[in-house]
């Protein structure tokens, strides 16, 4: 995958998190886990340091629970990933709407 596609998925990633991170705390592997479901594989060394980077940004804010005996980090989205993921739905919707009727797609 060259660095254009990589950079481009990491976007849609990103918004995933966000996603997820609105409706419940979530944690690495389940994510890996849920991002797999829709064609990615990401590693934990690239996406632990896409939760830092939106935890950094203030989006994501993370705590700790013992599972099991082991420590696990939960991120669960601040107001600020809230509306940043409203914003992005927006964009999002725009884009796909454009792209569905654009007709050189449907024919190429």
């Amino acid at each position: 995958m060259n660095s254009t596609v990589r950079s481009l998925f990491l976007g849609i990633i990103k918004i995933h998190i966000l996603h997820h991170a609105t409706q419940e705390p979530v944690f690495g592997l389940w994510l890996i886990e849920e991002l797999r479901r829709h064609g990615y594989d990401i590693s934990p060394g690239t996406l632990y340091p896409i939760f830092h980077s939106l935890e950094k940004d203030g989006l994501l804010k993370s705590y700790e629970e013992v599972v099991n005996g082991k420590v696990r980090k939960y991120y669960r989205a601040t107001a600020k990933g809230r509306s940043t993921l409203k914003d992005a739905k927006v964009k999002v919707q725009e884009l796909l709407n454009e792209m569905i009727n654009d007709t050189t797609i449907k024919n190429s």
